[in-house]
């Protein structure tokens, strides 16, 4: 899918950073990046006197074009030459970004909300979740956290060699995705894979390998607790020192 790069927009300093990964995702893939801001209205604060179905209250309106102007200008600064487009959208958070991902290649948020909009977008997204955490660097292993999944191990292929980054896969059992690894490998040919062996896939396991580097790719499966409290996804997201990308996984969906 060639659809844009989404960004969920607050205002907040990891939503802007969040808007930088976003765009420079955009460049990368050849792309455009959309800001998405969602307006809960139920909560939102609206001048005395303005209609509640009237988005134009002037404090309301001057709020949201700050946001979304200081959210483009880092995109610009960021990757000058992608195309930035934006849209105010009524609902929840979760919910919009649901919503705008349909037609998207990648959705990005900050990690201000990770886990709450985490849970809801991975377990009904059907395209790529990068939560921007940590640091984001230029150097070090994309970390496959999960070679069970073959949505996320060719997802984990493509950005290594994209970034011309070693491919680090965590195993618990000699036997996971064997084929499918064999397979990637002959289609990344440059991509250079370490294995890892752990007793078992917890989520400190997952955290320590974060640091130091790139990104660490997980999968995520249909009403499954991947997500849930305790789970090592959840922990993952809520601690890496790397960004997050959480890919669907389609053999386990309906």
């Amino acid at each position: 899918m060639n659809g844009p790069v989404v960004v969920g927009v607050d205002g907040s300093p990891s939503s802007l950073a969040a808007v930088e990964t976003a765009a420079l995702e955009a460049e990368r893939r050849g792309t455009e990046l959309h800001l998405a801001h969602a307006l809960a209205w139920a909560t939102a604060r609206v001048q005395p006197g303005v209609p509640p179905w009237d988005p134009d209250g002037a404090a309301l309106r001057d709020s949201l074009n700050a946001r979304l102007s200081e959210a483009e200008r880092r995109a610009r600064k960021a990757a000058p030459h992608v195309t930035v487009t934006s849209d105010v959208l009524l609902g929840d958070a979760a919910r919009v970004l649901e919503t705008e991902s349909r037609s998207a290649s990648l959705t990005v948020v900050g990690d201000r909300r990770a886990i709450g909009l985490t849970g809801r977008l991975a377990a009904h997204g059907r395209v790529p979740l990068l939560v921007v955490r940590g640091r984001t660097r230029r150097h070090g292993p994309v970390v496959l956290a999960d070679a069970t999944s073959a949505d996320a191990a060719e997802f984990a292929f493509a950005e290594a060699a994209e970034r011309g980054a070693e491919l680090l896969v965590l195993r618990t059992r000699a036997q996971a995705l064997r084929r499918p690894l064999t397979r990637l490998r002959k289609k990344y040919p440059g991509v250079s894979v370490r294995d890892r062996r752990t007793r078992r896939r917890s989520g400190h396991a997952l955290v320590r390998a974060s640091a130091g580097a790139q990104l660490v790719v997980i999968a995520s499966r249909h009403r499954s607790l991947e997500l849930a409290p305790g789970s090592p996804g959840r922990t993952l997201v809520g601690r890496a020192h790397c960004p997050v990308a959480v890919v669907p996984d389609r053999a386990a969906r309906p």
